[in-house]
């Protein structure tokens, strides 16, 4: 793992129910960018050396394409006003999805997290057990585990999309299938 001053860095929780941790890479220790990295976290301002492990992985600035959400709120108004401006360049984003799987004997826990080119970050957690006398085969768990987080991941998307709208609407709004 390299990084650089200004990139962040996202520590996957390996406990359930907790957050991932976000914080921005304030300095590198090393000139080749390995760890340890001076971190000042998102949540607290607080800053930390860090020796970061495998649930972690960084997000240079230029992975990122910039945001203007004030522009993206106007622009989704007017379209829904006067319909789209085909003057104005369509829109583009790029997102990322990381899956942390954590085995402990016979329980699979997996973290996964969004982050948008908005710097927007949602995640969500996921568990699989597996029963005494089952096979023990980590893809399965690993599997279940995973696709249990993406499920919650997706419903927490669509309930942020829906208070997006709701914003933009103003009025409340219920996101079908």
């Amino acid at each position: 793992m390299k990084a650089a001053v200004g990139d962040r860095i996202v520590i996957a929780s390996s406990v359930i129910d907790r957050p991932a941790r976000e914080g921005k890479i304030v300095e590198v220790r090393h000139p080749d960018g390995t760890p340890p990295f001076l971190v000042e976290w998102s949540e607290s301002g607080r800053r930390a050396l860090i020796f970061p492990g495998p649930e972690a992985h960084v997000v240079h600035p230029d992975d990122d394409l910039p945001a203007d959400t004030e522009h993206i709120d106007l622009a989704a108004r007017m379209d829904a006003v006067t319909g789209p401006d085909p003057a104005r360049p369509g829109h583009v984003a790029t997102w990322h999805v990381d899956v942390h799987l954590f085995e402990d004997g016979a329980d699979t826990q997996a973290h996964a997290v969004l982050l948008s080119s908005a710097s927007q970050q949602l995640d969500a957690e996921g568990h699989a057990h597996r029963r005494p006398g089952d096979f023990h085969v980590p893809e399965i768990g690993d599997e279940i585990a995973a696709g249990r987080a993406l499920r919650q991941l997706a419903d927490r998307l669509l309930g942020a999309a829906a208070e997006d709208l709701a914003a933009v609407e103003g009025h409340p709004v219920l996101i079908d299938e």
